[in-house]
């Protein structure tokens, strides 16, 4: 029987939780007969013999509609383009038989080594509901059927000939996030694109052009892998649910990742376009290839990512590539006089930041906890020595040691209200106090300066936490970001002394505001945002490591307070928010779209479309997979 999407997915006033639980009950089926469907196209690509379905049961998993279900056939391959061709006609053996007939017409199709399993991938992506619609009524912000949502929504054109798809798989495929891409890409295969090549001259011609007719539409996706086939969603695979063995297993294989591609100077590759297969940041678009950016903070993360590796499994091969990274740091650390003692900052971009030396600080201290080598005592002390010269009598730490744009690039040793207003980060502080806080709490070897460290990160803290939000109000926003200092703060209140309301009170209450602000189970219409967060609800969620982590800093904190009910509820939202984060996860299963595969692989991306790796969005994801890792094992 044919199931009217349409009606459940697309009433203004939606029933998420029987359209989600519609979605889940489809995805438990048994796909084999899609993968004897798929087995059998790969045979008649290879052959060009017609296709015969005859004897396989589709019903559930395909109800091919003669009215609704526009179907394409895609061909990936590494190193290649993929190829697609979609139609729709009276018989699903005809459909498939005509998408067959003219991929290998395809001049490219020779290129596809069709007839191996592991080396091209197809993909089987059909309709099962579609609205018509406006192009000026298409949005990205609440949940309604005019709603473009990335890699769940498509898009049609028509106009009086034919035509012209973007599908869901496209945001996958073409690694897009937002309603913007999808009509670039629309108009490129369309008729428009041959108009002009100015793009924005092509976004005004559709939205000019009353005659063009417009719906959305949401499909069902297969793609193979290896002899059988995986169902997508959202153009990626779809996890059941939280699972322990999926958390480890993510935080050890992009681990791996990081030294995989790993420089011999000790850098990391900082960034990698899995869809490009090239190494351009898209925040520094102009950079060549012999000067790629890249950045010591992240750097510091990628390092600290690697200690929590042999932390875990004992394994030399984490704690040798982080001392290679560790000495990365060294070679970019500067000496610094103060008050007759060595400090150290790290210098790079001309930029000597506080959270560079912090992050620095963090590294270096976690790496002599793991080890108990204290090889590198010397630079931990003077990265603290740094760090409390850069605080003004008040408590508020500078952001910046150097910065080209003031003081002609010397080290500002005094700065008015309106450059330290200009240099304020809202990172680094927190960054700055959990470094202090591990030395505070774990260097045993200089009392003298411990106690100085202890006395003067009080004052900082009072400040961050009582006065910060009165100076820098329009730094705030709805989603709390300072994970850093929710971080500081946990490791702080090891110490009786820093047990002080103000302190919890900052870490409870962002954490509150964080479950409240992370998309349910049934609040939405997407069955992967439950335990992503949002800014506004009907925000695209934002499956976000670095702010989990601070998440989990509350748990292991109310954990140490003895709030068992509170405690219970992180680690729960902990758990929902970790799994939201399992669909980043490059998965082998789900590197199809990618030029290069085998770099891919174990990658965490950015987003759930976006094709886009860096050291920072491992870091993050990993660096909380573990710590929750090791609460769960605590309890059992």
């Amino acid at each position: 029987m044919y199931i009217n999407y349409s009606k459940l997915c697309y009433d203004i006033k939606m029933d998420f939780k029987t359209q989600n639980d519609i979605d889940r009950e489809y995805f438990k089926q048994d796909f084999k007969p899609m993968s004897d469907l798929l087995f059998r196209i790969r045979q008649s690509l290879r052959t060009g013999k017609t296709l015969d379905i005859n004897g396989i049961n589709l019903k559930g998993i395909y109800d091919f509609n003669p009215e609704l279900s526009f179907t394409y056939i895609t061909l990936f391959q590494e190193g290649l383009t993929p190829i697609r061709y979609g139609s729709r006609r009276k018989t699903l053996v005809n459909t498939l038989n005509r998408d067959i007939e003219k991929l290998r017409e395809n001049k490219n199709f020779h290129k596809f080594e069709v007839g191996s399993f592991s080396k091209c991938r197809i993909m089987i992506e059909f309709i099962i509901e579609r609205r018509q619609t406006d192009l000026d009524k298409l949005h990205t912000k609440i949940f309604n059927h005019n709603r473009f949502e990335p890699g769940i929504t498509g898009i049609e054109l028509q106009d009086s000939q034919a035509s012209y798809y973007y599908m869901p798989t496209d945001a996958v495929v073409q690694s897009q996030m937002g309603l913007r891409g999808a009509l670039e890409t629309l108009a490129k295969r369309s008729p428009v694109g041959k108009m002009t090549n100015k793009i924005s001259e092509r976004l005004k011609i559709l939205h000019a052009s009353y005659k063009l007719k417009w719906y959305v539409f949401r499909t069902r996706a297969f793609v193979t892998y290896k002899n059988g086939c995986v169902p997508l969603y959202r153009g990626n695979i779809l996890y059941k649910g939280f699972d322990e063995n999926t958390l480890l297993g993510q935080f050890i294989k992009s681990c791996d990742w990081l030294i995989a591609n790993m420089y011999d100077d000790g850098r990391f590759l900082y960034y990698y376009d899995c869809k490009e297969d090239n190494f351009k940041d898209h925040e520094h678009p102009n950079r060549t290839e012999d000067n790629l950016y890249y950045n010591d903070l992240r750097h510091s993360g990628g390092t600290i990512t690697l200690i929590r590796a042999f932390s875990q499994t004992g394994d030399k091969k984490y704690i040798n590539a982080a001392k290679k990274s560790l000495d990365f740091t060294v070679s970019i650390s500067y000496e610094q006089d103060i008050k007759g003692k060595t400090g150290y900052y790290t210098f790079y971009n001309q930029k000597a930041k506080l959270g560079g030396t912090g992050l620095a600080l963090i590294a270096f201290m976690q790496y002599r906890i793991a080890t108990g080598d204290k090889s590198y005592d010397e630079y931990i002390k003077g990265y603290a020595r740094h760090l409390l010269s850069r605080m003004h009598k008040s408590g508020e730490f500078y952001g910046y040691y150097i910065h080209p744009a003031y003081n002609d690039g010397q080290p500002l040793l005094k700065l008015d209200e309106i450059e330290r207003r200009e240099t304020f980060s809202f990172y680094y502080p927190g960054e700055a106090l959990l470094g202090l806080a591990l030395f505070a709490n774990h260097f045993d070897d200089d009392n003298e300066l411990v106690q100085e460290v202890r006395k003067k990160s009080k004052k900082a803290l009072d400040w961050i936490v009582d006065d910060r939000p009165n100076f820098y109000k329009d730094l705030f926003t709805a989603l709390p970001s300072d994970a850093w200092l929710m971080q500081a703060i946990e490791e702080w209140c090891s110490d009786p002394e820093f047990i002080k309301d103000n302190y919890l009170k900052f870490v409870f209450d962002d954490a509150k505001t964080m479950m409240e602000k992370t998309y349910q189970r049934d609040d939405s219409p997407y069955i992967d945002f439950e335990g992503g967060y949002y800014y506004d609800y009907g925000d695209h969620y934002y499956p976000d490591g670095a702010r989990s982590e601070g998440l989990v800093a509350a748990y292991y904190l109310a954990k140490k307070l003895g709030n068992k009910d509170f405690a219970e509820e992180l680690l729960q939202a902990c758990k929902n928010v970790a799994a939201c984060q399992f669909q980043l996860f490059n998965a082998p299963e789900m590197t199809y779209a990618h030029k290069n595969p085998a770099r891919s692989v174990n990658g965490i991306r950015f987003k759930a479309t976006r094709q886009w790796v860096r050291v920072d969005s491992i870091q993050h994801v990993a660096c909380f997979f573990i710590r929750l890792y090791w609460a769960l094992q605590t309890k059992k």
